[in-house]
């Protein structure tokens, strides 16, 4: 029988990585700029929160007393470090440097994985583990911790509340982007950077300002999905490309929401469904050969979603108007 008061907190955890790279892509769309390399950015954003994490864990293990404040304040800042030089890379190569953002994005994503696969294959031969893997369980525990009197509430608390505190603020975090974007000057701006930079510039907005402040903010906050898959999803388990395409269909669910953030909270549960929906189908046969199949769900359904959106060609559900196209000021 399918339960789904079990398969909503799966499908959940699941997508929160989701929602993470979506907000930040978002973010990062909105001001021209098309950010292909947030898979290499979740990645650096994990492994960064990995290495804080494992360094403050081995100072502690000499038997001194683990602050939670600590173990949840270093990895976090290491991950928010490591994502917004990411951004800033990118930044300068497409926004100063001028370099196409495609290839920028899609050699971000390369490096950003090798990064992370030699940091972690170095941590696991200084941790001296007999397996591939490292295991932060006495920070992860702080990390997935949920609310005490959610085993209280029944289906509600397994549905509602039982998930850590960066599943909350990932959702947090993307309704208050909607609302930056649609109610405030700063979202005004930055909606007008990326329909049309030259209108802008002669209006007195800064397009570099934007485009280095969106991008930037949007790969710290895709990096902390890469920190939640780890931290809390993976219970504080790392391993060399264990990751997986979910940076990638972050990149998906920014089409598939029309580019709004606060749409990207339902969408990510339901990608994240889609995504482990194979484990839930029943059948009478061996079925795993199938597993990939069912994977690809969540990409058919976007790209039907842009084939409609495309038919209806309304504007509002367009990407910006300058997207992935270089700003020379000259020309203006």
């Amino acid at each position: 029988m399918f339960n789904i008061a079990a398969f909503i907190p799966r499908a959940v955890a699941q997508g929160i990585p989701l929602l993470y790279g979506c907000t930040g892509e978002i973010l990062t769309e909105k001001s021209g700029n098309l950010n292909l390399g947030i898979p290499g950015v979740m990645y650096v954003g994990a492994i960064s929160g990995v290495i804080g994490s494992f360094y403050y864990e081995q100072a502690v293990a000499g038997g001194a007393t683990m602050n939670g404040f600590l173990a949840i304040m270093i990895p976090m800042l290491c991950s928010l470090l490591g994502s917004f030089i990411m951004g800033l890379i990118y930044c300068f190569l497409t926004v100063t440097l001028r370099a196409n953002q495609n290839v920028t994005g899609l050699a971000m994503t390369t490096f950003g994985i090798g990064f992370g696969n030699f940091f972690g294959g170095s941590l696991i031969k200084i941790s001296g583990a007999d397996v591939p893997s490292i295991a932060l369980s006495a920070t992860s525990k702080y990390f997935s911790a949920s609310l005490p009197f959610a085993d209280k509430c029944g289906w509600f608390g397994q549905i509602f509340l039982s998930y850590g505190f960066l599943a909350y603020l990932a959702i947090i975090i993307a309704f208050l982007a909607a609302y930056i974007l649609k109610n405030t000057r700063i979202g005004l701006h930055l909606r007008a950077v990326g329909e049309g930079p030259q209108t802008a510039d002669a209006a007195g907005i800064s397009v570099t300002k934007y485009k280095y402040f969106a991008t930037c903010i949007g790969s710290m906050i895709a990096g902390l999905g890469g920190l939640y898959y780890v931290m809390d999803y993976a219970c504080g388990v790392w391993s060399n490309n264990a990751f997986g395409d979910r940076g990638w269909l972050a990149i998906a669910l920014v089409i598939f929401t029309i580019w709004r953030p606060n749409i990207g909270v339902f969408a990510s549960i339901l990608f994240g469904g889609l995504y482990i929906l194979y484990l839930y189908i029943p059948s009478g046969m061996d079925h795993m050969e199938y597993k990939e199949l069912y994977k690809m769900i969540p990409y058919i359904v976007t790209l039907i979603v842009l084939v409609l959106t495309s038919i209806r060609n309304k504007r509002e559900n367009q990407p910006p108007a300058s997207l992935g196209l270089p700003y020379f000021r000259e020309e203006r």
